[in-house]
């Protein structure tokens, strides 16, 4: 983990934004870092999740404050938490945003394409900026491109969890995958300073901070 400072340089219609900053505060696909200003009227700092890799720096996922305009100077500390693991093996990739924007899973997407994996992205609407390679699916579609895949990575609110488990037990999914990692977002206002428990998610036996221990978990661990 390292502290450091970035810059917001570039903001974006979906409330992502372009940040430059040294590599090492770089987190990587389902990873954050937590950022403040000093002009914020907030005394918590935020999560800011990578989507894709851009100049000196990265695209962050939205939403990032309204407040924050390019030219702003963020004080960063991270990259924080477990991220997505795209195997080797892995020959048919999708990648769900079951209730929120794709931007946290587009990360995914260029090393999935350059080791020849068919990639599928299951999502509300249909994001600008990807490649023709990519097949873009409604939400709809969940249960069949579900079946396709040999990984799936799905992003997802922690309050919507059960409804997830819900789709899959339908279609009869849920123990048919070896390979499902699921981010969770939740409020992480400590960033796993002090165990404060307000992202507290459930797993089958215990339970762990999405802050700390995720916040991309397989879904076999998931409750």
């Amino acid at each position: 983990m390292h502290n450091g400072q970035g810059q917001l340089v570039e903001t974006f219609v979906d409330s992502g934004g372009r940040i430059v900053c040294p590599a090492e505060l770089i987190p990587a696909s389902g990873q954050y870092v937590l950022a403040h200003t000093d002009v914020s009227e907030s005394p918590l700092a935020v999560p800011v999740f990578f989507s894709e890799s851009a100049p000196n720096g990265f695209r962050a996922a939205a939403s990032l404050p309204a407040t924050w305009m390019p030219g702003v100077r963020l004080f960063l500390r991270g990259p924080l938490g477990r991220g997505f693991a795209l195997p080797s093996s892995a020959r048919r990739v999708a990648a769900i945003a079951f209730d929120d924007s794709s931007a946290r899973l587009r990360g995914l997407i260029p090393p999935a394409l350059k080791a020849g994996a068919a990639v599928t992205l299951v999502c509300g609407g249909a994001p600008d900026g990807l490649s023709e390679e990519v097949e873009v699916q409604p939400l709809e579609s969940i249960s069949e491109v579900y079946a396709w895949a040999d990984f799936v990575a799905i992003d997802i609110a922690r309050e919507n969890l059960p409804g997830l488990r819900s789709v899959l037990n339908g279609a009869g999914q849920v123990h048919g995958k070896a390979e499902t990692q699921v981010l969770v977002r939740t409020p992480m206002p400590c960033g796993a300073m002090a165990e404060c428990g307000v992202c507290a998610v459930v797993l089958k036996d215990n339970w762990v901070m999405v802050c700390r221990d995720g916040p991309v978990f397989d879904l076999a661990e998931l409750k």
